[in-house]
């Protein structure tokens, strides 16, 4: 009844049809598409895919798995229509995540948004809500192979909005219609490179966003004869494109991210989660810097969080601790993860941070002493430990963590690890240049 409902309201705004997308392990956003009338068909029996695609690497060539891999099978992609969004730059379009189900219609574990899901309910069963936002940096340029900067105002610059502002309106416009709830859009540091902030919701609901955003974000610029990417390095050497993961979690007392003894107004039970989470960065940055040209954009001094520490407002640490203006600390005080960029898959990444959290959010960990200096500047037996500074190392320590094997249940760790060896494999003799051209236009 939802679903017809739906589609004579689709119907009545001049939507001709559905898009329903997942992202896949190389971090890929995949669709199929179904005419808007055949919206309550789709709701009840799903829409039929292969499992291999969670085997796709970022090319489009497919690895295999020991439980995942081949062209045998099939899957149903279920839309939900809690978020069934219309497209505001794609006339005659809406929108929908999916989550996947097997043709026994039962729930397929492998499925990302799925886990995610998982992690959120686990978490409230401790007690525990978090809320997420992802910030979204891109670069925008010309149409062309090339990535020509389609405006050339300086980093930050007034300038930028000029050059671009009919496209910014257009852009702004169009995900207030969607119902995004926009805090911030400004010109980035790199050339021809943007960053838009949105409001924090549930984790699940932070992971649409972040697909739903950068989907519009895309088809704006193509009405504007523009081309975006979100490639964790678009021009080798540069400042790369993050997307940056905010995260704070509240009990029954409030946030437990303020309003306690510790560092900067920590609670006992948030300071051991952020410390985990600082500990399990390594084999967090395998699945928030996934790709092997994410290792091109996490160095240091590149605004990428280079360095396995933490600090109160330290934009070159790992994890940010943001308090907010004073008085506002619970509401607003979270901590950010700056190891997370465009090739992550959005889903595992919130839901890894979820299990993090659930796991440690009572373990009595302490934070090691802050940084408040560009780790960088340290002298060399000062400075923390890097993170991994090759996807390689990065897998290493994923491949290690049973927690988070755990969490992610073993179909849906083996593919996504897979995948991340598969794209080692690929580009093994690949100069950075080489790597930078390969990974642009893909994300």
């Amino acid at each position: 009844m939802q679903a017809r409902d739906a589609t004579a309201a689709l119907s009545a705004r001049g939507v001709h049809a559905v898009a329903m997308t997942w992202v896949d392990n190389a971090g890929i956003t995949r669709v199929k598409t179904v005419p808007v009338d055949r919206l309550p068909e789709v709701v009840a029996t799903g829409v039929g895919m292969s499992p291999v695609f969670d085997v796709f690497l970022v090319d489009d060539s497919v690895t295999t798995s020991r439980l995942i891999g081949g062209p045998v099978g099939d899957l149903r992609l279920h839309p939900d229509l809690e978020r069934l969004t219309v497209l505001a730059a794609q006339p005659g379009w809406a929108w929908a995540p999916v989550e996947r189900w097997t043709q026994e219609n039962e729930p397929y574990q492998p499925c990302q948004r799925r886990f995610a899901r998982a992690m959120v309910e686990r978490a409230a069963a401790a007690g525990l809500t978090l809320r997420m936002a992802f910030e979204v940096e891109w670069f925008i340029g010309a149409d062309d192979s090339e990535p020509r900067p389609a405006c050339e105002g300086p980093a930050y610059g007034m300038i930028r909005v000029v050059e671009l502002s009919a496209y910014a309106d257009d852009l702004l416009g169009a995900l207030a219609a969607q119902g995004v709830a926009v805090e911030q859009f400004h010109p980035e540091y790199s050339p021809g490179q943007f960053e838009l902030s949105v409001a924090a919701t549930d984790p699940v609901g932070a992971a649409d966003l972040n697909v739903l955003v950068r989907q519009t974000i895309r088809a704006v610029a193509a009405r504007h004869g523009l081309r975006v990417s979100f490639a964790p390095v678009v021009t080798a050497w540069q400042v790369g494109n993050g997307s940056h993961l905010h995260f704070s979690v509240r009990d029954a007392q409030g946030n437990l991210f303020a309003g306690g003894p510790g560092p900067h107004g920590l609670t006992e039970r948030g300071e051991s989660a952020l410390a985990a989470v600082l500990a399990r960065l390594p084999a967090l940055c395998a699945i928030g810097a996934p790709s092997v040209a994410s290792y091109l954009r996490l160095v240091p001094q590149h605004w990428a969080g280079a360095y396995q520490c933490w600090g109160h407002e330290n934009r070159e640490a790992a994890l940010r601790f943001v308090t907010g203006v004073a008085g506002t600390g619970d509401r607003t005080a979270n901590a950010e993860i700056k190891a997370c960029d465009g090739a992550a898959n959005p889903y595992l990444m919130v839901g890894a941070v979820c299990a993090v959290v659930v796991d440690s959010v009572d373990a009595g960990l302490r934070l090691p002493p802050e940084v408040t200096v560009d780790p960088a500047t340290l002298d060399p037996g000062e400075q923390p430990p890097r993170l991994p500074t090759t996807l390689t190392e990065a897998i290493d320590r994923l491949a290690a963590d049973s927690g988070l094997r755990a969490a992610l249940g073993d179909a849906l760790f083996e593919a996504f690890l897979a995948v991340r060896r598969g794209e080692v494999a690929l580009f093994a003799d690949s100069k950075p240049e080489e790597i930078v051209a390969a990974t642009r236009w893909r994300y």
